[in-house]
């Protein structure tokens, strides 16, 4: 079995020509386009053409589901575990669909929550019903790639550590996009993310990859049964800490674009106030992970978020 890195044959979904589909709303109605060699211009599928910079843009996505792998990047294993693997096996836990959110939206940190952590990830997107495949076969039902954030209120990790309902699971805390992209050798691509212009999280996908697409797609497909449009995000790097109202977030995957999104402050839930439920807590399990294991990342991404924090606080 083809499980490890590099791959024998490259599959058909990351051989080129490259292809970046996108959703956006023009005239309160969604329509999908297809990017022009140019890199500027989006061509509707009616033969409109618009400025991509300019759009409004959806989530290029509709799952029935959206999986996410706890850990699967070398230096997030290290930071959190000190380890190059964080278990034998991967581990996983859902968004809901809800979560979704669209390149230049808002994410929304509630004024109750204080920690709103920052993960620049890729996420897979699948292509045909998939149940029952080896890893081999896993490639075939794979329609393409895209940025994305998955962002997290740390403050709920105490008590949905298991689900992480919360904890991801939000309005607003998936980005993802701007474009939906084949043809591109994930592989061979730099993840960053950026606070604020700065880059605060950095990996080529090839070196740090644990388990791929492929593996953790036959792992999820013994079981559970994955239809057009589901999503799989893959982990992220290391250095994910929390960011405030005003930042703006990115995640840039070369050969699959820029996905931003702004952070957006605003009041506690109504039923916050009436004691419903387990109230945001700041306890050492959740700095633990809200602010990592600053000993074990990179001088130049800790200096650069607080570089980007200082130039917040001034502005």
């Amino acid at each position: 079995m083809n499980f490890e890195f590099p791959l024998r044959e490259l599959p058909a979904v990351m051989r080129g020509p490259r292809i970046e589909r996108r959703r956006v709303l023009v005239g309160g109605s969604a329509f999908w386009g297809t990017m022009a060699d140019d890199g500027v211009t989006l061509k509707l599928d009616d033969g409109r053409l618009l400025d991509a910079s300019t759009a409004s843009y959806l989530p290029p996505v509709s799952p029935s589901k959206i999986i996410a792998v706890h850990i699967s990047y070398l230096s997030r294993s290290m930071e959190t575990r000190n380890a190059p693997r964080p278990s034998a096996t991967p581990t996983y836990f859902m968004k809901p669909t809800t979560a979704l959110n669209g390149h230049g939206g808002e994410v929304l940190k509630p004024a109750d929550c204080r920690y709103l952590n920052y993960e620049g990830e890729y996420a897979v997107v699948i292509g045909r019903t998939c149940r029952n495949v080896t890893p081999d076969e896993a490639w075939d039902f794979i329609e393409g790639f895209c940025p994305a954030l998955d962002m997290g209120l740390q403050d709920f990790r105490d008590t949905d550590q298991g689900s992480m309902l919360r904890v991801k699971g939000a309005d607003t805390l998936l980005p993802i996009g701007p474009g939906l992209v084949r043809g591109v050798n994930l592989f061979e691509q730099t993840l960053c993310t950026f606070v604020n212009g700065r880059i605060v999280q950095e990996a080529h996908i090839g070196d740090e990859t644990i388990w791929g697409p492929h593996y953790v797609i036959a792992d999820i497909a013994r079981h559970i049964t994955l239809l057009p449009g589901d999503v799989i995000l893959m982990g992220t790097p290391c250095h994910s800490r929390s960011i405030d109202a005003g930042d703006v977030i990115e995640c840039e995957i070369t050969g699959l674009g820029r996905l931003r999104a702004t952070v957006r402050a605003i009041d506690a839930p109504r039923a916050a106030a009436l004691g419903v439920g387990h109230a945001p807590a700041d306890t050492p399990e959740v700095r633990r992970v809200a602010l990592g294991f600053d000993e074990r990342v990179p001088q130049h991404l800790k200096d650069n978020l607080a570089q980007s924090r200082h130039e917040r606080n001034k502005a």
